[in-house]
């Protein structure tokens, strides 16, 4: 199991928009984060900073796999582009990146 963070930020406007996109995600995209082996999927989000911290467990043995599969999934990319406009990608991200990713420093179990 892997365990991911990242951080994205998210437009003051939107905030409330995107708790209630997120109050009532699709069925079909909670079944492909499912399908593509996360777990324990949780958002933050850090106001008044407007950061959004996200985290997950990956089950799976082929991440770069698992996410192209979700990328391509017509509902998903659908849902993606509700949410897309609500979020401010850091400008520290990676190349590639939509969500920064973030080091793991610490952990307890």
């Amino acid at each position: 199991m892997q365990r991911i963070g990242m951080v994205i930020g998210v437009k003051p406007e939107t905030i409330e928009e995107y708790k209630r996109l997120h109050a009532a995600v699709w069925p079909e995209v909670l079944a492909m984060i499912s399908a593509c082996n996360i777990r324990n999927y949780s958002i933050f989000l850090k106001e008044p900073e407007n950061l959004l911290f996200s985290f997950f467990e990956y089950h799976g043995t082929d991440y770069a796999g698992d996410m192209a599969k979700m990328a391509a999934d017509p509902k998903t990319q659908e849902w993606w582009a509700v949410c897309m406009p609500c979020q401010s990608p850091l400008d520290t991200r990676k190349e590639g990146e939509w969500w920064a990713g973030m080091e793991e420093v610490f952990f307890h179990a």
